[in-house]
């Protein structure tokens, strides 16, 4: 039987990458994309069985309805890529109140995490080595007090990766397993900005790598059986900081579960 792989973000980028990476070591890939024309013009573009699902990270509401589109699509879902990620330029609240690289990096893997459980096989979550730079307050990150673009979306991903632990444990026994990845430093349109700081970006990124280079290990982890780890493109290395702190991570779901309702 053909395994079954969604993909979040995939219409460009790593995420696209990533799809068609998956598609050619024959999945059915199944790729998610919030511009629902970009993301079938993306799926029609890659080798393989790749069909777009549109979806929308920004809300909760949103994303609950994008996990019962996936719900209807099959029975199991054996590899699910959190890739979509939102670098903000300004401090932006969602419908929900949230800030909204909160929202996108961080409560929509954790909502869909719950949501689709009982179909979850294996989780990769594309993540940042920038979470040695953030904070994670609960009642301050989530509405993105302090602006700034740079350690938000720090923070963000701080708070994100100080889950995936939490999820591996939890999942143990019902056999689904979840990694985190870093895939390097990659030349995508993640962060893009207007103005001279953008032109100045776009000749730093000219000597990142490309977007097959960071598919590469997400596309791996995907074929994995750990659970609970942390990789820096392809070596697995330990939590630093605060990511490693329990009782922080603790309170950090908690803060997670009352702002999506997920129990």
């Amino acid at each position: 039987m053909t395994s079954l792989a969604v993909v979040t973000g995939g219409n460009r980028g790593i995420g696209r990458a990533v799809c068609a990476r998956l598609a050619a070591d024959g999945y059915k890939v199944l790729l998610v994309s919030r511009d629902a024309e970009r993301g079938r013009r993306a799926a029609a573009e890659i080798a393989g069985d790749v069909e777009c699902v549109p979806g929308d990270l920004t809300t909760m509401a949103s994303v609950r309805r994008l996990a019962e589109e996936l719900r209807g699509r099959s029975p199991r879902l054996d590899v699910l890529v959190h890739n979509a990620g939102l670098w903000p330029s300004r401090r932006v609240l969602t419908g929900d109140g949230v800030e909204e690289s909160f929202a996108v990096n961080h409560l929509a893997p954790f909502l869909l995490n719950h949501l689709l459980a009982d179909r979850l096989g294996r989780v990769v979550q594309v993540t940042a080595g920038l979470y040695v730079k953030g904070r994670a307050e609960p009642g301050r990150t989530c509405v993105g007090a302090d602006f700034s673009a740079m350690r938000t979306y720090a923070d963000t991903k701080l708070c994100n990766l100080l889950t995936v632990p939490l999820f591996a444990e939890r999942w143990r026994e019902a056999g689904i397993t979840i990694d985190a990845v870093h895939p390097g430093v990659i030349r995508t349109g993640l962060g893009d900005r207007g103005g001279p700081l953008g032109w100045l970006l776009k000749a730093v990124k000219r000597s990142w790598g490309t977007p097959e280079e960071g598919a590469a290990p997400v596309a791996a982890l995907a074929r994995g059986t750990g659970s609970g780890r942390y990789f820096d493109q392809d070596r697995e290395v330990p939590l630093q900081g605060p990511a490693v702190d329990r009782e922080l991570a603790g309170r950090v779901w908690a803060e997670a579960e009352e702002l999506t309702a997920a129990r």
